[in-house]
């Protein structure tokens, strides 16, 4: 089953991304802040990873960058489009908020490393 990361600062969207993403057939697991989810990122194997860029008080590119280096696929989630993106991370998928259902299933298996899920 294939294994995602979902770092997302506002607690109730993050618990219905959560949700959503396991609805879907995927292995979700939310933290709300970048020490959350780079604590997560020593402990559990994920596989892929949606991000919020704006944690609040920080962004959430140091998880970006410790994805990148342990080659674990991502793509970000703003309210502000892919103009929202520090440039250092072009060709990175954006998904506009709100994320709509069949875009974030599309998003997961695009980024996913193999045919892990079977959908039902």
């Amino acid at each position: 089953m294939v294994r995602v990361l979902i770092v997302e600062d506002e607690a109730l969207i993050a618990m219905l991304l959560e949700d959503l993403v396991q609805e879907l057939g995927f292995d979700g697991h939310a933290y709300g802040t970048s020490n959350d989810a780079l604590a997560a990122l020593e402990t559990l194997p994920f596989d892929v990873a949606i991000l919020d860029v704006n944690l609040g008080t920080s962004l959430s590119y140091p998880v970006a960058d410790a994805l990148a280096a342990r080659g674990i696929p991502f793509a970000f989630a703003t309210g502000y489009g892919s103009g929202g993106v520090d440039r250092k991370y072009r060709g990175v998928t954006v998904m506009r908020k709100p994320i709509e259902r069949g875009a974030l299933k599309a998003v997961i298996e695009q980024l996913s490393p193999s045919p892990q899920h079977n959908p039902e």
